[in-house]
């Protein structure tokens, strides 16, 4: 043992504790030297660009999240006959379909019809509610799934599900295995950034954690406003700073050679490296100022500061043009479980303009065509009232959207029945809504893989198919 570093001992290996660790033999301490040859005549560095298994529609992913869970039909699936028996009992010809009778029971059990009338938009003619005006003259280049579904009812699982593909915890999140899978095009940007205009309802292990990967491919959170990330600017000098890196590089590398299977370490490093030259990269991201009049004006942002979604967006614009791979924006909070109908309207009135300026933004920019948009919630609401005018969660059939990154938009994919309760028609769980995203950026979900705890472990688990009428 060493007795000369602070009181930190490295004990000596003998030969006993190495044959028990190892003890799958030599041939796999043999394998291992023919991995890591291999990784390192690749690229030592765990970001770099990879290539895909087949030429994708997609480069990036813009994930829009609606957190807590908006009403599909009050948005994207128009309901007549939700309309028709509004005020009445569930009829005796749906309880007859076996739904669920306790989960009725647990309701004020009268239909709830929808405030906001639907009109047809575009040369498609797709239906969207008078919710999203601004949205709605993008009709075109959406691609509504009107019948995804899942069987969680619970936000914190059914957030697992959303962003991981799984209601365990400890599962990555969709915006670590796409950065897994691709790397990043940017060297001065994270490869995978997260923005949220509140708080993140379930924490950062099942909205933008690593999981069972390398902590290097977690997300990171980044600011609308002031300084992006804390403690990225130090209060000395870029000198004396670079001094300090490389010592602490030459440490930490050190340890880590001790320690190869800890995956920690090698993110600490790669993300010391990686602040050091965001240090002047983020704060010109998020300054605006040479950002034209008209372009603030198209997001909201110049007449009205306050309106956080809206910078987001534009950040998201500007993130897309740097190389960051996939970035998630947060909106809070749709959970609709009380005068649902105003919720909606004031949740609605935030990202409408955004979102139908980033649209129009990134095409103007010859971006939308690269750029992959999912709009999604956890899961619907119920066409039940609840309480107050309110309507409780609905994860049987609800509705998402894409645009852009090779997406046929202007369709209707899917449909839940009359009311709206269940998925019926071309359904689309969330493992094949995964298996889509990561189709469009060029990867066989089925190969996309990490070994972890004996298997091979991916995204859409052991389920998952390609909606394939989603693409051109």
């Amino acid at each position: 043992m060493n007795p000369h570093h602070c009181n930190r001992f490295t004990p000596a290996i003998d030969r006993r504790d190495f044959l028990r660790k190892s003890a799958f033999g030599f041939g796999a301490a043999a394998l291992g030297s023919l991995i890591a040859r291999d990784a390192t005549a690749t690229s030592t560095n765990p970001l770099a660009p990879r290539a895909t298994h087949f030429p994708a529609t997609a480069e990036r992913v813009i994930f829009l999240f609606m957190t807590g869970g908006p009403s599909h039909m009050d948005t994207f699936d128009p309901k007549p006959a939700l309309t028709k028996y509004d005020g009445q009992p569930l009829p005796d010809s749906f309880n007859a379909q076996g739904l669920d009778l306790q989960f009725m029971k647990a309701t004020d059990g009268k239909l709830m019809g929808t405030p906001f009338p639907f009109s047809k938009h575009g040369q498609s003619g797709l239906e969207i509610s008078s919710l999203f005006p601004k949205l709605a003259q993008h009709a075109d280049d959406l691609c509504v799934i009107r019948s995804c579904y899942h069987d969680s009812f619970i936000h914190g699982p059914a957030l697992g599900l959303l962003n991981c593909g799984s209601t365990l915890l400890g599962h990555p999140s969709a915006g670590a295995w796409v950065t897994y899978g691709l790397g990043c095009d940017a060297d001065d940007l994270p490869a995978y950034i997260v923005m949220s205009d509140g708080a993140y309802r379930a924490g950062p292990a099942v909205a933008y954690g690593n999981g069972f990967l390398p902590a290097i491919y977690q997300g990171t959170t980044m600011r609308a406003e002031g300084t992006p990330i804390a403690n990225l600017k130090p209060p000395y000098g870029a000198e004396k700073q670079r001094a300090m890196l490389d010592a602490l590089n030459k440490w930490n590398g050190r340890y880590q050679a001790a320690r190869p299977d800890d995956s920690r370490l090698a993110a600490q490093l790669a993300n010391y490296e990686l602040a050091y030259r965001m240090q002047t990269a983020a704060p010109d991201l998020i300054d605006l100022a040479n950002e034209p009049d008209h372009i603030k004006d198209m997001y909201g942002t110049e007449k009205d500061p306050t309106k956080k979604f809206g910078r987001m967006c534009l950040l998201a614009r500007r993130m897309a043009e740097r190389g960051v791979r996939f970035i998630q924006l947060y909106n809070n909070d749709w959970d609709g479980h009380d005068a649902c109908a105003k919720n909606h309207e004031q949740n609605a009135a935030h990202i409408d303009q955004p979102i139908a300026a980033l649209i129009a933004d990134l095409k103007q920019r010859g971006l939308l065509d690269t750029t992959l948009i999912l709009w999604a919630g956890e899961f619907g609401r119920t066409p039940v009232m609840q309480g107050n005018n309110g309507r409780d969660h609905n994860p049987y059939g609800f509705t998402v959207w894409l645009a852009g990154g090779g997406t046929k938009g202007g369709q209707a994919i899917g449909a839940t029945d009359d009311l709206g309760f269940r998925a019926i028609e071309r359904k689309v769980h969330i493992h094949d809504l995964h298996a889509t995203l990561l189709h469009a950026l060029g990867f066989d979900h089925e190969k996309l893989t990490y070994h972890f705890e004996g298997r091979a472990r991916r995204l859409t688990d052991v389920f998952g198919h390609v909606v394939g009428e989603v693409f051109v």
